[in-house]
């Protein structure tokens, strides 16, 4: 029995998850480290600088949600349903003898209503959100 298309599918999909699973790994693993060289500065006496107090709390606040980002993120959702709704459309646009349209719309424009509506939520909760950018 050949091993070679297991190993490629194999390699493949390693490949894949390394990709995904491997910076998050990484920074995880570089905070571990922070907070253990942090923890053995405490634990001598010596105090903390607000420089590097600074640099670690900037990331958790960068992460929090503003009306910014959200109106962000849902013009971005919007435009995806809108443009996946204009693919279905302009895909199933058939002519019938060069004068009318005829079955417009598919399975693709119900497919369409789920990142459009994501992001009509998004805009709207843009409204909602107190923090400011």
């Amino acid at each position: 029995m050949d091993m070679t298309p297991i190993l490629i599918v194999l390699i493949i999909f390693s490949a894949i998850t390394a990709i995904i699973f491997g910076p998050s790994y990484l920074k995880s693993r570089e905070k571990r480290e922070i907070q253990e060289t942090v923890r053995h500065a405490i634990d001598k006496g010596q105090a903390l600088p607000p420089e590097l107090i600074d640099a670690m709390t900037r990331d958790v606040a960068s992460k929090l949600p503003s009306r910014t980002r959200d109106l962000r993120r849902g013009v971005i959702w919007l435009a995806s349903g809108l443009g996946i709704a204009a693919f279905s459309v302009l895909s199933d646009m058939g002519w019938d003898n060069g004068n009318d349209w005829h079955e417009i719309g598919s399975g693709l424009l119900g497919l369409a209503a789920i990142p459009a509506t994501i992001g009509l939520a998004f805009i709207v909760l843009s409204f909602f959100n107190p923090n400011k950018e």
